[in-house]
């Protein structure tokens, strides 16, 4: 029953994840893509759809709502003026590299959308990053899974490892956020 829940909610778990936390749900996608209860090529798709409108979500908000005071502050803080020298420097290799950074991925949306980057150009580009980012993280946790298993055997899923999963999930996701409010 377990399993059905998985292999009937995974994919969209994993993608309304992705465009919400990121890294930790597409690995967490490709373990269990490499146990046999998603589908790899779906895994990775959903992981970068999802990146992608999370992205363009933040690409628009920058863009229309420049005027409110959050967008103001963030533009003042020095991660947000680090990035912005990168971007001015390197525009194309910035959007291909900005969710590979740790950190950046939120705001540089916001960022490259205060620039004169066009809405199609960012759409282009965005769409590639996140294919790349989308499958290549995927593929560590499909390479992961089968290091677990060459470790440990292969191990039925039971309730327990998946509640172990989630703990672990939440962990990344609150570190995360704590690491973020600690660069604010």
């Amino acid at each position: 029953m377990l399993e059905a829940l998985i292999s009937d909610y995974g994919i969209w778990a994993v993608l309304v994840g992705a465009g919400v936390e990121g890294e930790a749900v597409a690995f967490l996608g490709g373990v269990l893509a490499h146990r046999g209860l998603l589908v790899y090529w779906q895994v990775a798709a959903a992981t970068a759809f999802g990146s992608f409108i999370a992205d363009q979500l933040f690409f628009f908000i920058g863009r229309h709502a420049a005027r409110f005071r959050f967008v103001e502050r963030l533009e003042a803080t020095t991660a947000m003026r680090r990035a912005t020298g990168l971007l001015e420097r390197y525009p194309v290799g910035f959007i291909l590299a900005f969710r590979f950074i740790y950190g950046m991925r939120i705001i540089s949306p916001l960022l490259i959308s205060r620039t004169s980057i066009s809405a199609f150009r960012f759409l282009v580009l965005n769409g590639v990053a996140a294919c790349l980012w989308g499958t290549a993280i995927t593929a560590i946790g499909f390479l992961f899974g089968n290091a677990v298993e060459m470790l440990f055997g292969h191990v039925r899923l039971h309730f327990h490892l998946l509640i172990a999963l989630a703990a672990l999930m939440a962990g990344i996701a609150g570190t995360a956020v704590l690491m973020r409010h600690r660069y604010r």
